[in-house]
């Protein structure tokens, strides 16, 4: 298969789509026959989910990337794979920004399983039969193409999804004074793209992807007022028990790779969200 650089400006006929279930290992093994790189993204991800329900998460986050291993080394030449992996592998670290040397100590199931992962994945390329990398990603906003992020249990969506009438309003833990790091899906993408054509069989590598910029609940509360002109609708709840602080420090994936984040402006990746998510639930007139 073919990897575009620019994929924002890939023409469409230029991809052709092969549908599996990495729960199925027969139709997954059927979709991937014939390519030489997996970006695989098919996950559950939702940290409150994983802890009511965790089973799920076992079953799709970790036997179905066991599944996807087993397909591509079922071959006769390396393939490529590209893992979505998480922040959360690395739990509550104590120190801020968070490296790649962080200890992994996730807290929550959808942790443990992307962490299991990303150790199934590193012990199969360690034999030689696959290249992979593997994407710890921090929190992905943002919209590319006018396709907005529909999932309101996210920050960002959910907070525009209230400015646009399609939510009551946003709880908010606390004072709103916890910092995250949003990086913009678009340079997420990259991130994926040179991931991929950086592949070398017999090696693994995680990178964090981050715009490493410290942003608070009350800064995402403030932008979105500007860009919507109009104030958030907020409930208090009390603090929950989650870090106050998480940062990527994406410096091994900027020397390595040459990924930059020119999109990762949090003024920018609201704006994109509330464009993509007005156009989407317009009313035809």
């Amino acid at each position: 298969m073919a990897f575009v650089r620019d994929a924002a400006n890939a023409p469409r006929q230029a991809a052709a789509m092969a549908v599996g279930n990495v729960e199925d290992p027969a139709s997954l093994r059927e979709a991937i026959r014939d390519v030489d790189g997996v970006c695989h993204l098919a996950a559950r991800a939702r940290v409150r989910e994983s802890l009511a329900d965790p089973l799920p998460y076992w079953r799709t986050n970790v036997n179905g990337t066991l599944n996807v291993l087993e397909a591509l080394t079922d071959r006769d030449a390396p393939a490529k794979l590209v893992l979505a992996s998480t922040a959360a592998v690395y739990g509550t670290p104590t120190t801020q920004p968070i490296n790649e040397d962080a200890p992994i100590a996730p807290t929550n199931p959808y942790g443990a399983t992307k962490a299991a992962a990303d150790l199934a994945a590193a012990n199969v390329a360690a034999t030689g039969q696959l290249g992979v990398t593997s994407l710890r990603a921090f929190n992905i906003a943002g919209a590319v193409d006018g396709h907005p992020d529909r999932d309101f249990t996210r920050l960002i969506p959910k907070v525009l999804a209230v400015q646009a009438g399609l939510a009551d309003e946003l709880g908010v833990n606390g004072d709103g004074s916890a910092v995250r790091d949003f990086v913009h899906v678009a340079d997420m993408a990259h991130a994926f793209v040179l991931a991929i054509e950086s592949c070398t069989p017999g090696e693994w590598r995680a990178y964090n992807v981050g715009s490493g910029r410290e942003t608070s609940i009350n800064d995402v509360l403030a932008a979105a007022e500007q860009i919507t002109g109009r104030p958030v609708r907020i409930t208090r709840n009390p603090p929950a028990n989650e870090p106050r602080v998480l940062l990527a420090d994406s410096q091994r994936i900027r020397d390595e790779l040459g990924w930059q984040a020119p999109n990762s402006d949090l003024s920018q990746i609201l704006s994109d969200g509330w464009k993509a998510l007005t156009s989407a639930y317009a009313t035809p007139e």
